[in-house]
Formats: C-alpha cells, structure tokens, sequence
C-alpha cells in the first residue's frame, strides 16, 4: 500500500512538474529586437522613439502580453543595443538579433539612413519589419515585401503641399537653408521647383554641415532680406541652433518652418513662448478627435515620462508596433505569414487608419504642424486640421 501511495505521489509530481514546465513555455517572453542611436549625431532624437517603444510594452504586458491567433498571450520583452548612429552597426546589429540572438520580431531604428541600410537585411532573411522613423523617396526602391513605412512625410509630396501651404496664406518670398543630410536635401529638391510654380520667389538656397555649430552668417543674410518665409530644413540637433541664434537675431518673418526638431517637447520646454509659431513636419496631434486613440496615448506618455511625445517621431514609432501587434494577433510570428498579414492588412492606429500601398502608407495625408500656445495642433492640410495657421508674432 505504501509503494502504492508512493508511485501515485511521484506520478502526480511528475505530472505537477510537467504541468508548471508547460506552463513557463507557454509563457516564455515574445522577443523583439531593434538598434538604437543612443550616441553619435542623431542620439536628441533616440528617446522620441525609444519611449514609445517602452510604453507599448508595459501597455501590452499590463494587458496580459502580446496576442497571438487563438487568443494567446505572451510577454514582450525587448533585446537593443546602440548602433551609434552608424548605418554600419545597424546591419551588423540587426544581423546578430536574428542569426544569434534569434528573436521573433524587429522593432525599427532611427532614422532614414539606418532604414535603407537595414532593408537588404530584412530582404536576405526574409524577416518582416515595420519601419517608422524613415521619409524618402528612395524608401520607393526598396524590394517591397519585408519592410513598410507608415509616414506620409515623403519628399515629393511634403515639397508641393508646403508649396500650396505658403501660397494659400500670401507668402510671395522665402529663404531656404538646409542640413546636407539626405532627407533634408530630398525635401528642398522637391520644395524648390514647387515654390517656382506657386510664384513664390527663393531669394536665399544655402545648404550647411551636419555638425554646425553656427549659422549666424547665414541668418544674419535672411534677416538683410526679409523674406516672407524662412525654411530651415533641420534636424534635431541643429533645430535647437537654429531657433537660439534666429531668436538672438531677430528674425521676423512670420512664416517659419524648421523641418525636424520642434515636435520634440524638450524644444518647447527650452524656447517657451519664442517657439510659438514655429511650423515644422509631422501629420498628428493629439488635438485631432477623429483619431479617437490619440489622446489616450497622449495622457500615457505624459503620465510616465513627465514630458510629451514627439508628434512626428513617437507617433509614428508608436503606430509601427500597434501595426505589428494587430498583425501578429492575426497571423503569429511565422515571418511569412506575418508579412502576408501586414502588406495587406488595414490597421487602426492613433493616427487613423493605416494601408500600404507597396512599402508606404497610402491612406495619411502629408501634413504640417504648428506650436500655438505651446501645444501641437495641425494647421495642414484642411481634412485633418485641429487649428488654423496663424503667422508667426517675432521671438
């Protein structure tokens, strides 16, 4: 009887065991994979989408993990390293994540360069991922089928709608001055010939380094003449530059547009109301009711990080995993079936819905942001404005 007893006991255990061993694989962590610029010349930008990548994994673990098909859910737990900012490390970096660390799923880099570098990559292993912080045309060229980009920030389209933008509000003048980085060179490429249809005379075309530390020669020329419009195609780093010494100046043209950088909140935060006027790129706001989500990712990004997202870059980092998520719920983490699911997939995101068209999002429209009293609201285009454009009243 009591080897009986004691066969039953160590079966029971042993079944007790197995039952926890199938309980720990079946919760075994969904691992994402993704470089970062934590250092080098893009490293202002990393926590716009870094942060985003942070909340979207606390949301989706506080929900019980990521949903697979039938229902099942899994922890998320992100594997990054820091690329530098180096295109170079981004392909060696994404190469480790798959051949060696063998995660499920990637999450983007930053920025346009990592993006075209890391596509061939993603092209050779056949391994899906959805980009976010990339605009360029030559995002056109990539093979479609293992990378998406879900901005509407593309060159040939932001130049014309800045273009109708300035026309449509009386600017007959405008100086230009911008980063030699490639997106910012596309832009203008597209922007010059726009401006000349629109009748819009460029009495200034001066482009400067990627590590500028001054522009008042070229700013001091800008204020001599007076232009309707300044547009300075900037980055980052040199946004905050650009803002500092056009304020010591006195700039005072009312159109002021500086490309990347004013969307992030440090921006606002260092230049108070002297920001306010200043346009720059981006298609969301969390002002805008209709993208019905928007606010509620707003709230959830001030409440744990203290400080608000970047319009441009942490929506649009944000979007690419609510994209990914949306896919992997109804496809699961079979690469093929993963990318079956987001090329032809409509997804519903904080910044509306989203379809591909090939590589690129074709449903956003192109649009343009301006602070107002501090806040970000869109004043372009008119089917998704939250505020009218209002010139900008001096520093």
């Amino acid at each position: 009887m009591k080897t009986t007893r004691r066969l039953a006991c160590a079966a029971l255990g042993a079944a007790a065991a197995l039952s926890v061993a199938g309980a720990a694989w079946a919760a075994d962590p969904i691992r994402i994979g993704y470089s970062m610029a934590r250092t080098g010349i893009f490293a202002a930008a990393a926590p716009s989408q870094e942060n985003p990548y942070e909340l979207w994994k606390e949301q989706v673990n506080a929900a019980g993990g990521l949903e697979l098909p039938g229902g099942e859910k899994r922890p998320v737990e992100f594997v990054s390293y820091d690329d530098q900012s180096n295109p170079a490390n981004t392909v060696r970096i994404y190469e480790k994540l798959i051949t060696q660390d063998k995660v499920d799923l990637l999450a983007a880099p930053w920025g346009t360069p990592m993006h075209l570098a890391l596509a061939p990559v993603l092209q050779r292993y056949k391994f899906p991922m959805v980009g976010n912080t990339a605009a360029s045309v030559q995002l056109r060229k990539v093979a479609p089928g293992y990378i998406w980009f879900p901005t509407s920030a593309i060159p040939d389209a932001m130049g014309p709608a800045l273009a109708e933008m300035m026309a449509a509000n009386g600017i007959t003048s405008a100086a230009i001055i911008a980063n030699e980085l490639p997106y910012a060179q596309e832009f203008r490429s597209f922007l010059l010939p726009a401006l000349k249809e629109k009748g819009i005379e460029v009495v200034m075309d001066e482009s400067y380094p990627p590590d500028i530390k001054d522009m008042t020669s070229s700013l001091v020329q800008i204020r001599d003449k007076a232009p309707d419009a300044v547009i300075a195609m900037t980055y980052p780093s040199d946004a905050f530059l650009f803002a500092g010494q056009a304020k010591e100046l006195g700039l005072k043209s009312p159109f002021v547009l500086s490309l990347i950088g004013p969307t992030i909140d440090a921006y606002r935060k260092v230049f108070g109301s002297a920001a306010d006027g200043i346009i720059a790129s981006a298609h969301w706001s969390p002002e805008a009711t209709e993208w019905t989500r928007g606010k509620a990712f707003f709230d959830a990004y001030v409440a744990k990080f203290g400080e608000e997202p970047d319009a441009l870059d942490s929506a649009l980092s944000y979007m690419s995993l609510e994209i990914l998520q949306q896919a992997v719920a109804k496809a699961g983490l079979d690469h093929e079936a993963l990318r079956e699911a987001i090329a032809t997939g409509t997804f519903d995101t904080i910044n509306g819905e989203v379809k591909f068209d090939g590589v690129q999002n074709d449903v956003t429209p192109t649009g343009f942001v301006q602070i107002q009293d501090g806040k970000i609201e869109l004043v372009w285009p008119e089917s998704i404005k939250t505020s009218d454009y209002q010139p900008k009243q001096g520093w």
